[in-house]
């Protein structure tokens, strides 16, 4: 059985300054749970439906029912917890950094994560009203990605400014990301689902790239900022590791 003051707790880490007061937030599903036991987060809670890690006090065992009226997602898992949200590590100058400027959608963030620890990036800087990484949803699309991939959030104009590394747009025109010559290292920007990458940080851009469209008529507007970034990452691993 679950409790009253349970469900409201975790009913309030929905909202992100009820997870900055509290230090928490919420992973569901056993996959994303048990990467996260992996990787030494701290565990406050944990409920579901089945066993999937030692008995402890710390753990409770509720029925499909219970899981529902806590799940933040459409169909509920078969368990849910609640992690402290661990110390922020050091932003370091070096390697490949994606950044992400205004990226709004929780399931465009949480898939950027993954596509990070895919590519082995290890870093990703967002700006102030980027997505919150720890929201529910973004946590669960990350699918455990968010234990291996440091992600910052900076005063974005300021930190570009101040950065060593080429700083490099993705664009609807610029060079073609096919016939660029990647770098070793530096900075991939990323924008806006509706608006692209903003006005003070275009200024900053050494460099923007765009990925060809191939399509007969051509009429689409734009790739979703996901799926150009995995485009993007995969050229740049295919262009420094080959």
């Amino acid at each position: 059985m679950i409790s009253k003051s349970q469900i409201k707790l975790i009913t309030s880490l929905g909202q992100k300054k009820y997870r900055d007061k509290t230090g928490l937030f919420v992973a569901e599903g056993p996959k994303v749970i048990l990467e996260l036991l992996k990787a030494g987060f701290k565990l406050h809670m944990l409920f579901s439906s089945e066993v999937i890690t030692e008995p402890s006090d710390n753990h409770y065992h509720i029925s499909e029912a219970d899981l529902k009226k806590i799940s933040f997602l459409s169909t509920a898992n078969t368990a849910l917890a609640i992690f402290a949200i661990p110390a922020e590590v050091p932003l370091k100058e070096s390697g490949w950094i994606l950044v992400l400027d205004a990226v709004r959608d929780p399931g465009n963030l949480g898939t950027l994560i993954r596509l990070c620890d895919w590519f082995g990036i290890q870093q990703l800087v967002c700006s102030k009203d980027t997505t919150d990484c720890y929201n529910p949803k973004v946590v669960q699309a990350t699918m455990g990605s968010i234990s291996r991939v440091a992600v910052h959030y900076v005063a974005l104009t300021s930190y570009l400014q101040n950065t060593t590394l080429p700083v490099i747009g993705a664009c609807m025109e610029g060079t073609n990301a096919y016939q660029k010559t990647w770098s070793k290292e530096g900075i991939l920007v990323l924008g806006n689902e509706a608006n692209g990458i903003s006005d003070p940080i275009m200024k900053l851009l050494q460099e923007r790239v765009t990925i060809p469209q191939f399509g007969v008529k051509q009429e689409t507007e734009s790739l979703n900022v996901a799926t150009a970034g995995a485009i993007l990452l995969s050229e740049v691993r295919r262009s420094t590791e080959m």
